[in-house]
């Protein structure tokens, strides 16, 4: 499947590009489709699921024929397309939607995960233990819980199939030390991880330590995926996560960023054997403790 949230910033472009080059403003534009001059803002910023009729429409405008035409319709449809995803609506929450969505045309993911655990190896217990922190906090919980697992369960196993992405996530050893789920939870979180792991050549899980060492330059200012696509002409694409929203980076130079960071953030971590056993480790000592507490 193509990712159709990377569809649809293709779509974006492609459709800025021409009516740019048709001397059309938005507004004049809106006005020959019977749409308002936000619908078109929002076709050329990714912000909606297109109207194929309204793309048909705008390219006849914009003088598109032949070839050009059937390939921006052809974006078009891909960038329709719902996803398993969908179905799941705020359940899942803009985030783990948009990871889903990406993972499902993805070829490679190279990540960095600064506070949490990847959510693509969380087990359930452990997710549920994440949904309690925010009841803690006095977060409003808007969804139930136990469709949010069902969610998350369903990304992994679509992430897992036969001819899914290869990836490789940086996991900074920080996590382990301070996340306040408890911790016979957390040791069996790290066990399903490192049996995971174990089983699925295509996906490399790496520990950054906590006294690691790194060659000069800027350390990460957040957790960040980066995604590569079988079609050539979709970009990599950069996501970096902040508190409240996330940035999207396709500019090569910015992607190019990360991709240096990346390479510096694997030239300071444990190998992936090393990896696992620090956290078959970190599991025992939480069992053993757990096991003195009481």
């Amino acid at each position: 499947m193509t990712s159709p949230f990377v569809r649809r910033r293709r779509l974006a472009s492609e459709l800025r590009t021409l009516r740019e080059q048709s001397g059309m403003t938005a507004e004049e534009l809106a006005r020959r489709i019977y749409r308002s001059r936000m619908t078109i803002s929002k076709l050329e910023n990714a912000r909606c699921r297109p109207d194929v009729r309204d793309i048909q429409q705008i390219l006849k405008i914009l003088g598109a024929t032949g070839d050009k035409f059937h390939e921006i319709l052809q974006i078009a449809c891909d960038a329709a397309d719902r996803g398993w995803w969908d179905s799941y609506g705020d359940t899942m929450g803009t985030r783990q939607r948009m990871y889903a969505d990406l993972e499902s045309g993805a070829a490679t993911i190279r990540g960095y995960n600064q506070m949490s655990i990847p959510g693509l190896v969380q087990t359930p217990e452990f997710l549920e233990a994440l949904i309690e922190l925010d009841l803690a906090e006095g977060s409003e919980i808007n969804y139930v819980p136990a469709r949010t697992v069902q969610a998350r369960l369903e990304r992994q196993k679509t992430f897992f199939r036969a001819n899914g992405p290869t990836a490789e996530i940086i996991l900074d050893e920080f996590v382990l030390k301070r996340l306040a789920v408890p911790a016979e939870t957390m040791a069996a979180q790290l066990r399903h991880m490192v049996d995971t792991v174990s089983r699925r050549p295509h996906f490399t899980l790496l520990v950054l330590p906590l006294d690691a060492r790194l060659s000069p330059g800027r350390l990460p200012p957040s957790t960040y995926m980066i995604y590569t696509f079988h079609d050539p002409v979709d970009l990599p694409m950069v996501v970096a996560e902040n508190a409240n929203t996330d940035l999207i980076h396709t500019i090569p130079g910015e992607v190019a960023k990360y991709e240096r960071l990346h390479d510096r953030l694997r030239e300071a971590t444990l190998p992936a054997l090393e990896s696992l056993s620090l956290l078959a480790d970190t599991a025992d000592q939480l069992s053993e403790r757990t096991g003195h507490d009481t």
